[in-house]
């Protein structure tokens, strides 16, 4: 890039996230963002954005229209992974969630950035996890290949920009419900779609979720609880070190039980304004505890479990 004086001007990692956002075609969108996240993580980009700069994050990523897009309640059963067309159909509800994750990734780091000020490592925890799931998609879609179809090939749902739009004007929110409720989700089900893939005699594809993906959300889930902490504890002390936010799930290292008690708080009042209805057990307790994310945290925002 040049300025008027025809000299070169770097590019901050808000104007490289927001390329990848305008990049319609997914798997370019996977390789872009790697691209971007090595720079920033070799140092090849170095500010992560230009105060004068005017900015315009899209409200909605550039997409292909190459998948048949309806609405959840209208989605067709899945199955359990027992036969050749369950396994794709997973899969590509798989592909699909990774490819829109790609876009909440870059998005947060667009959209949030500079406008809230965030520190350093903020942009550096989202790259990494842009990173991820760009590679997340690439795998997993380069497997529905190997299973005898393709992504666009079954229909999807955008559930999780719908997510995204309503909490478009809102980081607390957005960290709430996309990285923290959604994320923790998706921990919530994953040894089951891996067992099922097991028994259905696809290893290939359960060694991919168990091997990669599924400890790689992990850290997804724990960069959200760490950013929503972060802000939580910031509105009491401006100039806060984020090193003083405890990664421990209940360690509460630099953290006094009260302001835990209030954050807490906070993230269920978040919850319940942005999130339709309670969240559903039966939780990975584990995987959620390995994130930060402890039952304190989401048991109160469930509903009764009356299976047992």
């Amino acid at each position: 890039m040049e300025n008027s004086n025809n000299s070169v001007v770097e590019e901050t990692l808000v104007e490289a996230a927001l390329r990848v956002l305008n990049t319609a075609d997914p798997f370019v969108k996977a390789r872009l963002g790697d691209e971007v996240a090595n720079k920033w993580l070799q140092g090849h980009i170095d500010l992560p954005y230009d105060a004068s700069m005017v900015i315009h994050v899209p409200d909605r990523p550039a997409r292909l229209a190459d998948v048949k897009l309806v609405s959840p309640s209208e989605m067709p059963k899945l199955g359990k992974a027992g036969s050749l067309q369950s396994r794709q159909a997973i899969v590509h509800s798989l592909v699909h969630t990774e490819s829109w994750a790609i876009d909440l990734s870059w998005d947060i780091i667009a959209r949030f950035g500079r406008q809230e000020s965030m520190p350093r490592d903020f942009f550096t925890d989202f790259v990494k996890v842009a990173q991820d799931e760009g590679r997340h998609f690439t795998l997993l879609a380069a497997r529905l290949k190997e299973l005898g179809s393709f992504y666009g090939a079954l229909p999807a749902h955008d559930g999780l920009w719908d997510s995204a739009m309503a909490t478009s004007k809102d980081l607390l929110a957005r960290l709430a419900i996309e990285h923290c409720v959604h994320e923790a989700r998706g921990l919530d089900v994953i040894p089951t779609t891996i067992s099922r893939f097991r028994k259905g005699g696809d290893d290939k594809t359960a060694d991919l979720l168990e091997k990669m993906v599924y400890p790689e959300e992990i850290t997804h889930c724990a960069a959200g609880v760490k950013w929503f902490k972060y802000l939580c504890l910031r509105s009491n002390d401006p100039v806060m070190d984020v090193n003083s936010v405890s990664k421990g799930s209940d360690s509460e290292e630099a953290e006094t039980v009260g302001d835990m008690n209030e954050v807490i708080q906070n993230f269920h009042t978040t919850v319940r304004a942005f999130f339709r209805g309670p969240l559903k057990p039966p939780f990975n307790e584990a995987a959620r505890k390995a994130a930060g994310f402890g039952p304190q945290w989401y048991e109160p925002l469930a509903v009764k479990d009356f299976s047992k």
